[in-house]
């Protein structure tokens, strides 16, 4: 029976869930996710995981947070002045923006808090500093 191993590529189906149970993802429904182990494709603790399962096992796991998104960092907050928003936006928290940052790129953000002379962003990855528990199941070796 094939075993995943670096720079094999692995399909698995898994169900991602936070401590209190809620399901942030899935592959339920859908095909099942494909990466090469050991490329930096999906979260290192979820490679470490997979690494060494074979075709057909299932296991559950919890990856802590800094081997998942990692930990929550307060610099990654930032206060924009309410005049540096585009015209006849109106910030909610919960709200996804892009930031564009001096070399062009663009860098997905979350309205935090909304106050009367500025908003505050998150460039916080949504699940930092969130352990997660995933229901892993190895479908294919290549």
């Amino acid at each position: 029976m094939a075993t995943a191993n670096d720079g094999d590529t692995v399909q698995v189906h898994y169900t991602g869930r936070l401590d209190d149970g809620t399901v942030f993802d899935s592959s339920e429904g859908r095909d099942p996710l494909s990466f090469k182990v050991g490329a930096g494709q999906v979260v290192p603790g979820f490679e470490e995981a997979v690494t060494g399962m074979q075709v057909g096992d299932s296991k559950t796991v919890r990856i802590p947070p800094g081997d998942a998104y990692g930990e929550r960092r307060d610099e990654l907050l930032l206060d924009v002045p309410s005049e540096q928003l585009p015209e006849g936006l109106e910030p909610e928290v919960g709200m996804e923006l892009g930031l564009r940052g001096q070399d062009g790129q663009t860098t997905p953000v979350r309205v935090a808090a909304v106050k009367e002379e500025a908003v505050t962003l998150d460039a916080n990855h949504p699940l930092a500093g969130e352990p997660l528990t995933f229901d892993v199941k190895l479908v294919d070796v290549t």
